[in-house]
């Protein structure tokens, strides 16, 4: 089969993950995978889109496919990948400027925040993979897209297990400052960070906890210069 990739709001050059696994199993049952171009692809036997965000713009070509598949919360569709696609180690030839790798070790969240679709697409929290199953062979960044790994006890059991490993760290959804504690935050400054450590600042009511987390993680040890905080608007 000759399978076809959009990753239509990829502008950034940040990976798709379902994409590099679609892609990574489809090669490995003996299909052609490529970015499926206009006019210069041909006829493709399916098509996978990829859409992460709503207020992005839908793909603006004709796609010449028997089969198209849209899948991503910019499409307000939350399946899952098969399970035998979901368990595929990703496929990062197809993102060659991204040296970086890149998963979940939980999926879900504690927090019932209106805006968000996170508790209708993964549900509450729960453990997902092993940091150590993420990472690449290339690579000794990991940047996690938990939603809220701090909510849980295998989260934070992860993270331990991240000390003292020759690797650097990014939660880079943003972590819950709620859930900092003076122990969170000696475990936290134990860690190499790629850059920042993120928290999420979406209410007013976030400002106080967000400070104090900041103020917890500075007496452990961490750098001011390397808090970031995420906000609502």
């Amino acid at each position: 089969m000759k399978i076809g990739l959009i990753d239509v709001d990829g502008h950034s050059g940040f990976p798709n993950l379902a994409l590099m696994k679609l892609a990574a199993y489809h090669k490995s049952i003996g299909d052609t995978v490529e970015w499926y171009t206009p006019w210069l692809s041909g006829h493709m036997d399916k098509v996978y889109m990829a859409k992460v965000f709503t207020f992005e713009p839908d793909y603006a070509f004709n796609v010449d496919a028997d089969e198209i598949v849209k899948g991503g919360t910019g499409y307000g569709l939350f399946q899952d990948l098969a399970p035998e696609i979901d368990a595929v180690f990703p496929d990062y030839s197809i993102y060659p400027k991204f040296k970086s790798a890149i998963g979940f070790i939980t999926r879900g969240c504690i927090r019932n925040c209106p805006w968000c679709v996170v508790p209708r697409k993964e549900g509450k929290i729960r453990p997902c993979s092993d940091w150590r199953s993420i990472k690449r062979d290339d690579s000794n960044e990991l940047v996690f897209l938990d939603n809220n790994v701090l909510a849980s006890d295998y989260g934070i059991a992860q993270m331990k297990g991240m000390i003292g490993q020759k690797i650097k760290i990014d939660f880079n959804q943003g972590m819950d400052a709620r859930l900092v504690t003076p122990e969170i935050a000696n475990i936290m400054a134990k860690l190499k960070w790629i850059r920042w450590v993120r928290f999420s600042c979406d209410t007013k009511q976030s400002i106080k906890p967000v400070a104090k987390a900041f103020q917890l993680l500075r007496e452990a040890g961490v750098a001011p210069s390397s808090f970031w905080s995420y906000t609502l608007v």
